[in-house]
């Protein structure tokens, strides 16, 4: 790995835009609008401003599984959010998240009331409470559901911004830092794997939005799809972790939670806005690329 020369901390820390890295254009120390831009408003009681990274997916996945129960007023419009080029620094996601982190709902199922909710594990709560699923009412089942909600909303940092900032987007390789984040994730996949060993689902035997929050990013660590990273974290390793990923694949609501607002990989897999359930017969990018070549030719 490389070296890197001795650093002594100024007394006042001033941004230097230069430092960013890969996410320069995106990252600032302070929070705010940096443009005037309204959110669309589609037409269902749930409005839904996000993109496919783990925290947008967990979303997603609950709307389609409430959706696959019958619960028709959970139909939503998921509008594409695009981090990258700096959506949510429009005064419009700003004013449903201040925070300025996809994903962002507003929930109009009270028209004249509407509520807005931001933070992944809050939106899977108030979700989950409003149609009575995939939160348990036992008392202790609720407890061990919410407390791996919120072990997941706390240790994702260290897989993400910690982990997987500097083994895959750091301007250059630091291995005091890779190796301290690596110590902490095998330390989270232990964690998950010995809860697995003793139970189905991470709140018991029941799915739950525990699950829901925590297979995207772990979910996808176990397959190493995240950053890259399967070999050197040996996730085969970790034979509970790999039983409950696949599980949860498996199921046909987070297959097209997976696919909602999504705009990398294979264009069948990307629906980039999603307002109808028909959209994923009709409305993948691969179908949308070859409409727009047969209207061209």
């Amino acid at each position: 790995m490389t070296d890197t020369p001795a650093y002594t901390p100024p007394k006042v820390w001033t941004w230097n835009k230069e430092n960013g890295g890969r996410f320069a254009n995106i990252n600032r120390p302070i929070a705010g609008p940096t443009h005037d831009k309204e959110l669309p408003v589609g037409k269902h009681p749930f409005q839904l401003y996000s993109l496919a990274t783990p925290n947008g997916v967990k979303v997603t996945v609950l709307l389609e599984e409430l959706l696959a129960l019958g619960h028709t007023g959970a139909e939503y419009d998921a509008w594409l959010i695009n981090i990258g080029s700096g959506d949510q620094f429009g005064s419009g996601f700003v004013g449903v998240n201040p925070n300025s982190k996809i994903p962002a709902l507003m929930d109009y199922s009270d028209p004249k009331k509407p509520i807005r909710i931001f933070e992944s594990g809050a939106i899977l709560i108030h979700l989950a409470e409003k149609f009575g699923e995939f939160l348990p009412t036992d008392p202790a089942a609720r407890a061990e559901t919410l407390s791996w909600l919120m072990w997941q909303m706390g240790s994702a940092p260290y897989l993400g911004g910690g982990f997987g900032h500097f083994y895959a987007y750091a301007p250059f390789k630091i291995e005091y830092a890779i190796d301290r984040f690596a110590m902490e994730v095998k330390r989270q996949l232990d964690v998950l794997d010995r809860r697995l060993a003793e139970s189905e689902y991470l709140g018991g035997s029941e799915y739950t939005i525990a699950d829901m929050a925590v297979w995207p990013w772990y979910g996808a660590l176990a397959k190493g799809v995240v950053y890259e990273a399967g070999e050197f974290l040996a996730v085969q390793d970790y034979k509970n972790v790999q039983r409950w990923t696949d599980l949860i694949a498996a199921r046909p609501a987070v297959k097209r939670g997976r696919m909602v607002n999504r705009a990398m990989g294979d264009p069948a897999s990307q629906l980039r806005e999603r307002h109808d359930a028909s959209d994923f017969d009709t409305k993948t990018q691969d179908k949308i690329e070859a409409a727009a070549e047969a209207a061209a030719s």
